[in-house]
């Protein structure tokens, strides 16, 4: 079962990803902080990571940076999400591998997420 990280403060956004994720059958673990998720990574290593821009500790810009410059994961596609629409561009400067607008469509997320571990 392919495993998706998902990094995002709203915790209603996070059961909606959430839901839908396990609904494809994916096996989703969910983070509300870059804290969190640091101490996760030691202990399992997803198939694809879903980040959030602005986090509370944190955003995820530098969180995507820091994952492409580790070696074990730097080749697990990133997608960034954000409400910012500025963030569409910049998304690049990490190499992610796509970008999600919020609010965003169903369909749209699940075509984004599908295609990516598709890819890899």
């Amino acid at each position: 079962m392919k495993q998706i990280h998902v990094v995002e403060d709203d915790q209603d956004i996070r059961q909606i990803i959430e839901f839908l994720l396990e609904d494809e059958g994916y096996q989703v673990k969910l983070f509300p902080n870059v804290t969190s998720f640091h101490a996760a990574m030691a202990k399992t290593i997803p198939d694809l990571f879903l980040l959030d821009v602005m986090l509370p500790d944190g955003n995820g810009i530098e969180l995507c940076k820091e994952i492409r410059t580790t070696q074990m994961i730097k080749d697990i596609p990133i997608i960034v999400m954000s409400a910012n629409a500025q963030a569409g561009t910049i998304f690049r400067q990490c190499s992610a591998d796509d970008f999600i607008s919020k609010p965003f469509d169903i369909n749209d997320i699940l075509s984004k997420i599908n295609k990516q571990i598709e890819l890899h």
